[in-house]
Order: C-alpha cells, then sequence, then structure tokens
C-alpha cells in the first residue's frame, strides 16, 4: 500500500531537501498520530495540494499531534495537460459532497459550483457559504485519500454568464446532454489548454441556457446509451477524458 499522504501549509515545503526533518503538527499531525497511529519507521508524503510531494519516514512522535519527517526524497509534478475542468449543477442533499468526492479521487483538475435554473438546491447567504467550505474539505480529504499531490480547485459559485465566459476560454467545450447527437468518446480533443465540460441537475439543462451555452461554444455531448445521475455523471466523463487524452496511460 502507498504511503499516506497528509496535506501541509502553502509554501512550507520551499527549501525542503532530502535530509530535512519537517515537523507535522496541528490537525494533520493530530490526524497522523491518533487516527493513523503512524509510528516511527512507516513512511509518510507530505504535500502542499499545488504538486510537491515530500516523502520520507516517521524519525520521531510526540505527544497526540506531533510527528518529525525524515525526508528522503521532494518530488514537483508538472501541471497537467490537457487540465479539465467540471461545472457542477448543485445536486440535492449531500449527493454534491459525493460528486466532488468521485471526481477528485478520479483525477479532476478544477470543480465548478454552478447555481442552474432548474437546481431544487440553492446557495444563498450562510448556508451557501457551509455548503462551499464543505465542497472544498470534500475534496482536501478525496485528494489526500487518493494519494495526490495536486489538488482540484473549487471555484466560488458561478451564474450562468460567469459559466458562459468560462466555456468561451476553453480550448475544448462541452454540454453533457442526453440528447447531443455525439459521443462524448468520439470528440475531437486538444492535447493541452482547458477541457472544461457542464453536468446539469436532476432536471436537466433548460433550453435557454443550452442555447447560451452553444453560443459560448459548447456543444451538447452524450456518455452513452443509459443516463446518469448529476452525481456520477461528471465523474464517468472525467474518467473517459483521462484515458482519451492519455494522462491515464
Amino acid at each position: 500500500m502507498t504511503a499516506p499522504v497528509f496535506l501541509v501549509e502553502e509554501d512550507s515545503l520551499t527549501g525542503v531537501f532530502p535530509g530535512t526533518v519537517f515537523a507535522l503538527d496541528g490537525p494533520e499531525g493530530r490526524h497522523a498520530v491518533s487516527v493513523r497511529r503512524l509510528r516511527v519507521g512507516e513512511d509518510i508524503v507530505l504535500t502542499d495540494g499545488a504538486g510537491t510531494g515530500a516523502h520520507g519516514t516517521v524519525a520521531a512522535v510526540s505527544g497526540k499531534d506531533h510527528l518529525e519527517v525524515a525526508v528522503t526524497s521532494v518530488r514537483s509534478e508538472p501541471l497537467p495537460q490537457p487540465r479539465i475542468t467540471v461545472v457542477q449543477a448543485l445536486p440535492k442533499g449531500d449527493r454534491g459532497e459525493l460528486a466532488v468526492e468521485t471526481m477528485t479521487e478520479t483525477g479532476v483538475d478544477a470543480i465548478v459550483p454552478w447555481a442552474a435554473s432548474r437546481c431544487i438546491t440553492q446557495w444563498k447567504g450562510d448556508r451557501g457559504l457551509k455548503a462551499l467550505a464543505k465542497w472544498r474539505s470534500t475534496a482536501r480529504e478525496a485528494g489526500k485519500q487518493s494519494r495526490r499531490l495536486r489538488f482540484p480547485s473549487v471555484a466560488d459559485p458561478m451564474t450562468t454568464k460567469q459559466v458562459c465566459a468560462l466555456l468561451a476560454g476553453a480550448s475544448f467545450a462541452a454540454v453533457l446532454h442526453e440528447e447531443g447527437s455525439t459521443p462524448l468518446a468520439t470528440a475531437d480533443l486538444p492535447p493541452t489548454g482547458d477541457i472544461v465540460l457542464v453536468v446539469g441537475p436532476e432536471g436537466g439543462v433548460s433550453p435557454e441556457e443550452l442555447t447560451a451555452f452553444e453560443t459560448a461554444g459548447a456543444l451538447p455531448f452524450r456518455l452513452g446509451p443509459t443516463v446518469l445521475r448529476t452525481s456520477t455523471a461528471g465523474t464517468a466523463a472525467v474518467a473517459l477524458l483521462l484515458g482519451r487524452t492519455g494522462r491515464w496511460s
């Protein structure tokens, strides 16, 4: 089994090299010591979530939330190409966190919450802030669980107009739609740049939204002969694209 991954503060791995002893404490240290029960000599990976990972072994453990890591190697992952962004309409209940979790584990690079006109769930006020925080926390935890060094970003919620601007700037833009005449599996994909996919709500993308997205350059594509729920469609599409673009090769 690969070594567990723990998230450290941004830029804290700058200047870290083989032979460095890095102190891990706070919530991540507590999780390593009290939950994962790591002991001296066990392998561990520290990451800033932005592509840098410090691999090492536990050199010392003290208290319930502090351990020291003897770094043996440092690795930086290049930015992935092409970059995959999923615009995810807000699902009901906890299906939003499910979508974020599985897309993160699969390998998505960015997630954009979208308040589609047919969304039952609406993010407003404190409720919206809490929901966004849950999505971001879910992405962090799923990034660690799946042993990623580069975690996906979760943007602030976008309106349909803002999504159109995002689509207009993409190298390839698509709306997953059951009535799309072209399968996503046969689409002509770019080797670099940004791929942006729109996943609609359970009630579907409205005709007005579909027209706006087409004007912005996003055509409708279908995934396959079956209709997936909004919480699973993005994950299936990301897996397909990662395979077709060679990022899983």
